[in-house]
Formats: structure tokens, sequence, C-alpha cells
């Protein structure tokens, strides 16, 4: 018993002597993501993040080796016996079996193309398996709540890999970050369902919508210094392809816009215009738009005129914020502005 003359240390060490640990309940539930950080380069699934857990029908398999295993007690059956452990053993083999065609996979981000906002993005994932043993039926689908739970299976052949691709609905331009993709198999026999988490890297570039073609207005071509700005049709300077209108010469038929414009169903013509040497200049900027357009109609508009510009072999200069690329003309340009508009996050 303490008495009034122990010191406070003392009693601290009596307490410490009948309490000689302490029980701390902390559980947390390991079968969800534990967080959204992207996970870089070759990702490996060792045995600690591959979880295991007996389906629907392996529950009533263990259910009948429960009643197997009560009948054979009550009726003393040596058979009854033998069935219940061989079936058991089964479901022990199966398990090993299933975690096995999940383990130790190794998993990577392939390289996205962009898209333009509206569309499926494309997520290219690989598996990769470095062992002897081929994996069979197993499936793959991202976990996000705004997705589709719309599942791709796979087989990965032994020392092979194989590549899967995953969409997603795109609703905002931008950067679009790979969502949480869960892996998961029931092979060999179903009684069982092994499944992992994995948080990949890739993105996939967001390109605005571009502007409806009926409602968009023409190119904003403008005249240099010291042109008259009156561009009249000639056989001089090569101005730009244009639509094909009745009376013009079969001679200037653009052969290449055609062949990537024209299907089947859905002839293009399209013709080169000449003009007689009247300078013209093509700029797509952000402030020359209209000051009572939203931000985001005004980026639907400039995308919808770099396209077109693309599209008819014209070169433009671009400017964006603090952004100003030179007059240019290309896959690369192209690629270099819409980036940009995606990306742009200034105001009106």
């Amino acid at each position: 018993m303490p008495t009034l003359y122990d010191k406070p240390h003392q009693k601290e060490r009596r307490t410490r002597r009948r309490m000689p640990f302490r029980l701390t309940l902390s559980f947390k539930f390991p079968f969800k993501p534990r967080d959204s950080r992207p996970e870089i380069g070759e990702i490996f699934l060792d045995q600690r993040r591959v979880y295991i857990l007996p389906t629907r029908a392996g529950c009533a398999f263990i259910g009948i080796l429960l009643v197997l295993f009560i009948g054979a007690i009550n009726y003393n059956l040596s058979l009854g016996f033998g069935l219940t452990f061989v079936l058991a053993a089964c479901a022990l083999i199966d398990m090993h079996l299933t975690f096995r065609n999940l383990a130790f996979l190794h998993l990577a981000s392939g390289q996205n193309a962009p898209v333009f906002s509206g569309e499926e993005a494309l997520f290219n994932l690989r598996l990769i398996n470095r062992r002897k043993h081929p994996r069979y039926a197993i499936w793959l689908n991202f976990i996000s709540g705004d997705l589709a739970d719309l599942e791709r299976p796979v087989d990965v052949a032994a020392a092979s890999f194989s590549a899967v691709v995953l969409t997603a609905t795109t609703s905002e331009r931008g950067r679009m970050p790979a969502p949480r993709v869960r892996l998961q198999t029931r092979f060999p026999m179903g009684f069982l369902r092994a499944w992992c988490y994995w948080q990949p890297d890739g993105s996939v570039m967001v390109y605005p919508q571009p502007e409806d073609p009926g409602s968009a207005p023409p190119l904003p071509i403008t005249a240099l210094e010291g042109s008259t700005g009156q561009a009249h049709a000639g056989h001089e300077d090569f101005a730009g392809v244009r639509a094909y209108q009745p009376g013009d010469s079969l001679k200037h038929l653009a052969w290449r816009q055609i062949a990537k414009l024209s299907t089947a169903d859905d002839p293009n013509l399209i013709t080169k215009y000449f003009d007689d040497g009247a300078a013209s200049d093509l700029t797509l900027d952000y402030a020359a738009l209209p000051p009572g357009m939203d931000v985001e109609a005004k980026l639907s508009r400039l995308t919808r005129w770099v396209l077109e510009a693309e599209m008819l072999g014209l070169s433009y200069a671009f400017r964006i914020g603090d952004i100003d690329y030179v007059s240019a003309v290309g896959a690369a340009h192209q690629q270099a502005c819409l980036q940009a508009l995606a990306l742009y996050e200034g105001g009106a």
C-alpha cells in the first residue's frame, strides 16, 4: 500500500509493475487503397500488396465441407473423412494458385495520346511477368466513383508482358492523371478472389473541346503593313487551300488534304488557292477575342481555329498569356498550341 511518505516516482514504478504493458487497439481495414499518390516507375507486387478472401462460391464450399465433416463424425464414416480432407486439400491448393496468379507481377504505365474534352481518355498499362509460369484471367478496372465499372481481362504468358488499355471519360481540359486501378483474379476454381491496388503515374493531356464549325467565325486573316489587304484570285502566289467551288480548275485540287479528310461516304474536295501577291497574316491571339466571351468559349474558338489552320495548311502565329509562338505550321506547332490552351489558367 502506498503511504504518505512515498515519493511520486515511487508510485509510478509500482504502477508500471502492475501494468507491464498497455493494450492499444488501432485497427485499419487493410483492403482499401491507402493513398492516392502516383507510384513512379515500374511497380513490383510483393506478397504484402495482394489480398485474398473467399468468394460466395468459396463460402458455400466451406459450408459444404463443414456439413461433410460433421456428418462423418456423427456416422463415423472413414470415407466421409477422406472425402472432406481431399476437398479441403483442393481448397488449399486453389488458394495458393489464386495468390500466385497475381503476386510478383511487375506493373508499368505507357505513353498516352492526347484527346479533346468529352472524348474517352485511353490509358496504356503493361503487366510484366518475369516468372516461369503464365498468369490467367487477371481483370483490371478503374475504381474511381465517377467512372463506370468496366473490367478488362488479360492473360500474361511466362517471361513476357501484356498491354491493356483502360478508358475514362473526360469532362475538363488539362492534364488528367490516371485513376486508381484494381487488379483481381479468381483463377483457377473461383472459390477465392485475390486483388490489389495500383496508382499509375501516367496522365492524358485533355485539349479544350473545339467550337462547333457551324457557329465558329472564319480565321482572322489580316493584311500586313504596306499591303492593301485585298487578295484577288490569280495564279502568282500560293495563299492556302479552301473548299472546292464550282468553276475551280481541276489542276489546283489539293490531293494531300483530300486524302486526309475525304471518306467513302463524304468526299471533301479541296482546291489550292492563289492570289495576286497581296500579303496576309494569320495570328491567333487570345487577347484579340471579344472581352464578353467566357474563358472556356475563347479556348474552344482558338482550338477550332488551330485545327482549321492546320487542315488548310496555313502558317499561323499563336499568343495566349505569356506564351508567344512565331508563325509556323505542322504537327509540333499544333501540339504546342493545343497544350498551351489545355493548361491555360489565366482569366478572361
